[in-house]
């Protein structure tokens, strides 16, 4: 529980950052602009936008809020099944778009964005944990402590 919480947190705040790059100066990324490492070129590419208008930090914002609701302590120890499924869905989801937009920096874009990188080993770790815990617990059982 408290470790789903604390990569949500995580991921928030790297997304918070990717946003504000988004809208801001893509220069304010602390991370190389040429080569294989390449934030801006990841951040301004056709690939950062979803249907060319919703940037993906900002979806990326929007799923951390929610997996952040989703992993506190009381949505956790919820008596509501659908509770702990929609947690386990989130996860899922999440590691879905992180292998499409690996995809993308790998054989699309050719470059790589180390916070870009940083949100998709949070997103894997947070499934990882999710799925742990859930499964130890049968899927819909609230926990027992």
């Amino acid at each position: 529980m408290v470790t789903s919480l604390a990569l949500s947190v995580v991921g928030l705040g790297v997304a918070a950052y990717l946003t504000y790059a988004h809208y801001g100066d893509s220069g304010v990324l602390a991370c190389p602009d040429s080569g294989t490492v390449n934030c801006a070129k990841v951040m301004t590419s056709t690939q950062s936008e979803l249907f060319g208008v919703l940037p993906v930090a900002v979806l990326g914002l929007a799923y951390f809020v929610v997996m952040l609701a989703l992993c506190l302590p009381i949505a956790w120890r919820s008596a509501v099944a659908l509770t702990h499924r929609l947690r386990i869905a989130g996860a899922l989801v999440g590691v879905g778009l992180v292998s499409y937009l690996l995809y993308a920096e790998l054989f699309q874009i050719k470059a790589i964005c180390l916070y870009c990188t940083a949100v998709h080993v949070v997103t894997v770790l947070l499934f990882v944990v999710i799925v742990a815990a859930d499964v130890g617990r049968g899927l819909t059982a609230p926990s027992s402590g």
